[in-house]
């Protein structure tokens, strides 16, 4: 069994909308109102975004597979997180998620340095995250990258209003 990571291209836009939509609704969907789900999933992963996010040369996109199945994806652009230290040139992992059978033995981490890696690739700059407030897990890992909690704001999904920490390294 073999898992790869890779950059996606604009063929990989209709395996990236589903897998995002898949993978949040895998981690979240009991949070919210089904209407409210579908509106968000829509909205956020649908094929049409997934193309402009694609396209854009100011962002990147990765997919890991294994066995030649995708079972996650990152994407990674300039910060558009509300903070007011937020500057043009800094960078955001925007989205980074592994399919639940497919989490542990490293793959977060194959997938979370190849974005980091690729955020500095001209150098030291401020990175930016934002993470669901209850996410333990996942701010233990950014706090041992050098992840500070900078900020806090309310992520909208549908009527739900997430509270979501605002991280910063650099």
């Amino acid at each position: 069994m073999s898992t790869t990571l890779r950059r996606a291209v604009l063929a990989d836009a209709e395996t990236l909308s589903a897998l995002g939509a898949r993978t949040f609704a895998e981690t979240f969907a009991h949070l919210y109102p089904p209407k409210d789900l579908e509106t968000f999933l829509a909205y956020a992963y649908g094929l049409e975004r997934t193309c402009r996010d694609l396209a854009d040369p100011e962002k990147a996109s990765w997919i890991l597979e294994h066995d030649g199945q995708a079972i996650g994806y990152a994407l990674a652009g300039p910060c558009d997180l509300p903070h007011p230290d937020v500057e043009p040139g800094h960078g955001e992992l925007k989205r980074i998620y592994v399919l639940k059978d497919h989490q542990g033995g490293g793959r977060g981490s194959l997938l979370l340095n190849a974005v980091l890696d690729w955020l500095e690739k001209d150098g030291p700059r401020p990175l930016w995250i934002g993470v669901w407030s209850e996410n333990f897990g996942a701010q233990r890992l950014y706090g041992r990258m050098g992840f500070e909690k900078a900020g806090e704001y309310f992520f909208p999904v549908g009527e739900v209003q997430d509270l979501e920490f605002i991280l910063r390294r650099g």
